[in-house]
């Protein structure tokens, strides 16, 4: 019997542009300002409880891995300024995955096939062996690139601290035939396979075609390229920071990356610098001809599913073999300028690491904050069964609002006031721009007003709007920065998502919104569609930021359910 035909999903572009400092892939070059020295950071809109280093910039999330009882969180940085540039790997470790201890970097151009930077990567643990990293470095001003790996220097010490980069084998893999030697980077994590190989994918492109290579080997030194792609997709751009591990059909535990069967799928997920934004599919994963087919439930494209839909790039999963979880991270960018960034001495952030897992209906995945975040929770305030009219709000007090953890569920007891849905309406964050929060609606917009000063000058609103299609509703979820700030010159976005859920038998929605500063972190319908928002308001900060829940549709909307936290801040070092 003929195998089946696989194809190719990727999507994520970078062009690669050339500084006297070496290679970038998907950041504006500031020579002049990428070297300058933070001596001191500003507080105002710094982190409390997502991670950032103490200064400095930050991008990818590299090699996240448990090993020995110690989560370790590599990351792109910048040790010296708070723009992009001097990429090295930074390097942190945790008990919990909420507060974190600095170590040394672990990784810092040393030789020449990694002189133009150490770029991104992942780990894997070998049985009997220990951690390796794979990660990418560039080995001339053409930007060729070329996939190398590292070792701890001292496998006893918990932390890992040092790494080591065997020249004897480094580079393992170089970018050979058709290949495009500047668009061949961000090695995954390795998965094992019956046959007695590692299996690695590589993320790439060639005219325009956005691919994963498959590379395998038996003994993590000499590898060899698989004929064909795992995946391509056209016009889709180079493909950066690919992703690929299964998950189960049943039930929210993660799975090993070498686990196969009947009862599991598997996820791709791409990086896409044209758009910024990543896009991920469920299908199967053909393991005798290397293959994966994603299924015909969204599209295998630039407007497919994402993890979230606002600012969240470069985004890495690993197994959590301690909880039986698959966690994921990933980079939140700043919205602010370069110039913003050097005064204030730091730029971005993670996200929370969240654990994922198949939705039950198989055709998207959930995301939920890891429960140790939880620990966080203090002074909490509740509330119940308490009705909103058109253009009515009530402020939450008791809590600190401008770090705070919010959840709340909504309902309504008719669908008959919303809105027609338009069936031009292609892309969600379109409709929220157009609608936005002031404007009166059916069913919706109702939600929370975060980050808002006492006179509503300034407010990001997470919300939610209900509209009526030929066949089934269309559920609507914003972040809407566009009044987030009095300052003008900032970049204020609407993001939005659609929110796969029916509503013909229930008639509730869910949202838990994370407010930590100049994030917005939420999660709606308990994690089918999430949404993260840098923003920097000059009134609501601190103390004087405040929270409300709003209606503004003639529907009457029911709050049957709200908790909210004051969060403690994590510890640092």
């Amino acid at each position: 019997m003929a195998l089946p035909i696989c194809v190719t999903i990727i999507l994520i572009s970078s062009l690669f542009l050339i500084s006297n400092d070496g290679v970038e892939a998907f950041h504006s070059i500031y020579p002049d300002l990428q070297s300058i020295s933070v001596p001191s950071v500003t507080k105002l809109h710094r982190t409390a409880y997502h991670f950032q280093p103490r200064r400095n910039w930050i991008n990818d999330p590299n090699g996240p891995m448990y090993y020995n009882g110690v989560y370790h969180l590599f990351y792109q940085y910048n040790p010296k300024g708070a723009v992009w540039g001097n990429i090295i790997w930074g390097h942190a470790v945790s008990k919990d995955l909420i507060n974190w201890k600095e170590l040394e970097p672990a990784l810092y151009p040393s030789n020449p096939f990694d002189k133009y930077g150490c770029w991104s990567g992942s780990a894997t643990i070998l049985p009997g062996k220990g951690p390796v990293i794979l990660y990418t470095g560039v080995i001339d001003n053409r930007s060729s690139e070329v996939q190398l790996y590292a070792v701890p220097e001292n496998k006893s010490d918990p932390f890992l601290r040092k790494w080591v980069k065997p020249k004897s084998f480094n580079p393992i893999i170089k970018a050979e035939g058709a290949i495009n030697a500047s668009a061949f980077r961000d090695p995954t994590t390795a998965w094992w396979s019956r046959d007695g190989h590692w299996r690695i994918l590589i993320g790439g492109g060639r005219k325009n075609r956005g691919m994963a290579y498959t590379y395998k080997s038996k003994d993590f030194l000499k590898w060899m390229k698989v004929k064909h792609p795992i995946h391509s997709v056209e016009s889709t751009g180079t493909w950066e920071c690919p992703d690929f591990y299964p998950v189960s059909l049943k039930g929210k535990n993660g799975l090993d990356l070498s686990t196969v069967g009947k009862s599991v799928k598997h996820v791709l997920k791409n990086s896409l610098d044209k758009t910024r934004y990543e896009y991920y599919t469920i299908g199967r994963y053909l393991r005798k001809c290397d293959k994966y087919i994603p299924d015909n439930t969204s599209e295998d494209g630039w407007g497919g599913l994402r993890y979230d839909y606002g600012n969240f790039y470069a985004s890495k999963s690993f197994f959590d073999p301690s909880k039986n979880r698959r966690v994921l991270w990933a980079w939140a960018n700043e919205s602010d300028s370069k110039e913003d960034d050097v005064k204030k001495g730091w730029a971005g952030i993670q996200s929370i690491p969240r654990t994922v897992w198949l939705d039950s209906h198989g055709r998207q995945l959930v995301q939920w904050p890891v429960e140790e975040l939880n620990s966080l929770r203090e002074k909490e305030v509740k509330l119940s069964n308490r009705k909103l009219k058109k253009g009515e709000y009530f402020k939450v007090t008791g809590i600190t609002a401008a770090q705070a953890d919010v959840e709340i569920t909504f309902s309504f007891s008719s669908l008959e006031k919303a809105e027609a849905f338009d069936s031009s309406w292609v892309k969600a964050e379109n409709v929220c721009e157009e609608k936005g929060s002031r404007n009166e609606g059916g069913v919706g917009p109702f939600g929370l007003l975060t980050l808002a000063s006492e006179k509503l000058e300034e407010f990001t609103p997470v919300f939610f709007r209900v509209f009526k299609a030929p066949k089934n509703h269309v559920i609507l979820m914003c972040s809407d920065a566009t009044s987030s700030s009095l300052k003008r010159e900032l970049y204020k976005p609407s993001f939005a998502g659609f929110l796969d859920i029916d509503l013909s038998h229930n008639r509730k929605l869910s949202l838990r919104s994370l407010i930590d500063h100049s994030v917005v972190e939420s999660f709606g319908g308990g994690g089918k569609t999430n949404i993260l928002s840098r923003v920097y308001p000059t009134l609501a900060v601190k103390k004087k930021a405040h929270l409300f829940v709003f209606n503004n549709g003639t529907e009457h909307i029911t709050v049957e359910n709200m908790k909210a936290w004051s969060m403690k801040s994590a510890r640092r070092n």
